[in-house]
């Protein structure tokens, strides 16, 4: 059975909104504010998870944004990301250049259960924040991997929002990732035994 894997960068206060200064945010760009060795740090955790990944899970549009970053990329991580088997959400046209890709479309909760089913390793989902609120509202999120930023911003989008029922997670793991990073781990709660909570 394959494990659904939220992994994100996100800011003290939860954005995860144009990290690299792209969209015009007006607090934008925050991930390239760190320091050379936080970003260092920051890449070696982000291979290892590579590594250790057996597929990724993507939108159509954080499809479109990484692959314009990683194809074509032959160092050692680049080579790893572009091997990765990928799982593509998405009902039109788009590009599906970025190593071996399988769109998704139709029941997309059933579909993920099934990609679920079939594989045995982590399923990472990067950025794909309107996939990730279906994941969540359909309880088919496994863990959370959250990068903390020493940002706050006080506004833009945040990786969770606009659910229908609140979810509870378990703290697994807490580490730091150079000087000013935070590495949270968290497991979810299935519903029926902790997961809904009250409001």
């Amino acid at each position: 059975m394959g494990k659904i894997v939220v992994s994100s960068n996100v800011t003290l206060d939860g954005v995860g909104q144009d990290p690299t200064g792209e969209e015009g945010l007006r607090f934008g760009g925050w991930f390239n504010r760190i320091s050379p060795a936080d970003r260092e740090a920051w890449a070696k955790t982000e291979y290892e998870e590579a590594l250790g990944a057996e597929a990724l899970l993507l939108g159509a549009r954080s499809y479109e944004w990484f692959a314009r970053k990683w194809v074509g990329r032959t160092d050692a991580w680049g080579e790893r990301l572009q091997t990765l088997p990928k799982y593509v959400v998405r009902s039109g046209e788009g590009r599906l250049d970025w190593g071996p890709t399988t769109v998704l479309s139709g029941d997309i909760p059933g579909n993920v259960a099934r990609l679920a089913g079939a594989l045995a390793g982590d399923i990472v989902v990067y950025g794909s924040y309107q996939l990730v609120r279906t994941l969540l509202e359909h309880e088919l999120v496994d863990e959370v991997r959250l990068f903390v930023f020493p940002y706050v911003l006080g506004s833009g989008a945040r990786l969770f929002s606009d659910l229908t029922a609140a979810r509870q997670l378990h703290l697994a793991d807490v580490g730091t990732v150079g000087t000013d990073l935070v590495h949270l781990t968290y497991r979810t709660v299935r519903a029926g035994t902790e997961g809904h909570l009250p409001g």
